[in-house]
């Protein structure tokens, strides 16, 4: 499958659809997961057109990775999670939903059961007070 311009992390890098927003740098943008499967869940994506993780440059997927580990401390801190999975998901028999490569940043706790991924939106403004945290933890 080739790269898909509408797809719609393509349009939040353009400014043509809303998001929460963690963190931006030249290379990386970082927003709230709108429908989480935990509180706090958070995106890490490269801001370079790549489908998947086979398409990625090297160097895109180096300041990912980077960016990915700093967003996830927040994270940790922020929601106060002891623990924290990262997630990558490659073509749709793999789960991936969205088909801009992506990182998911889910906190976990011991005991408590992640939420199906894209299945429920979340409170716009929940988001926004935890969107707020991670941005004070950084």
């Amino acid at each position: 499958m080739a790269y898909d311009d509408d797809n719609i992390f393509a349009k939040i890098l353009r400014g043509e659809a809303p998001c929460i927003k963690v963190y931006e740098d030249d290379k990386t943008f970082s927003f709230m997961d709108v429908m989480p499967q935990a509180d706090g869940h958070t995106l890490v994506i490269p801001k370079a057109p790549a489908e998947n993780l086979f398409d990625l440059e090297p160097e895109h997927y180096a300041a990912l990775a980077q960016v990915t580990q700093k967003i996830a401390a927040a994270v940790k801190q922020a929601i106060g999670s002891p623990g924290v999975m990262i997630a990558q998901l490659n073509g749709a028999e793999a789960g991936q939903t969205v088909f801009h490569f992506h990182n998911h940043i889910i906190p976990r706790w011991s005991g408590l059961e992640m939420k199906l991924h894209a299945r429920e939106m979340a409170d716009m403004e929940k988001l926004e007070e935890q969107a707020q945290k991670i941005r004070a933890a950084l």
